[in-house]
C-alpha cells in the first residue's frame, strides 16, 4: 500500500469501476465498428469506431466518458 500512497500524493487516483467499464465497453464498440468500416469500405464508420477506441485515453470524467461514448454510438447509428 505504499506505492498507493505514494501515487496518491503525487496527484495520481486510480479509476472507478465505472470507469473501467465503460471505457471497456466503448472500446470493444469501436473495435467492432472500426472492422466493419474496414470491411465495407465505409470511412465515416471507420473513423467513428476509431474516436471510440481512443477518446477514453483524454477525458478524465466518468459522466464525460459516458457523454461521450453515447454520442459517439449515436453517430454510428445514424450513419
Amino acid at each position: 500500500m505504499d506505492s498507493l500512497s505514494a501515487l496518491q500524493s503525487l496527484g495520481l487516483t486510480l479509476p472507478s469501476p465505472a470507469y473501467l467499464a465503460g471505457a471497456l465497453l466503448f472500446g470493444l464498440i469501436g473495435m467492432a465498428a472500426w472492422w466493419r468500416g474496414k470491411k465495407t469500405q465505409q470511412r465515416r464508420t471507420r473513423w467513428l469506431g476509431l474516436a471510440l477506441m481512443l477518446y477514453p485515453y483524454v477525458v478524465p470524467q466518468t459522466w464525460l466518458l459516458y457523454l461521450v461514448g453515447a454520442a459517439l454510438c449515436v453517430g454510428l447509428w445514424l450513419g
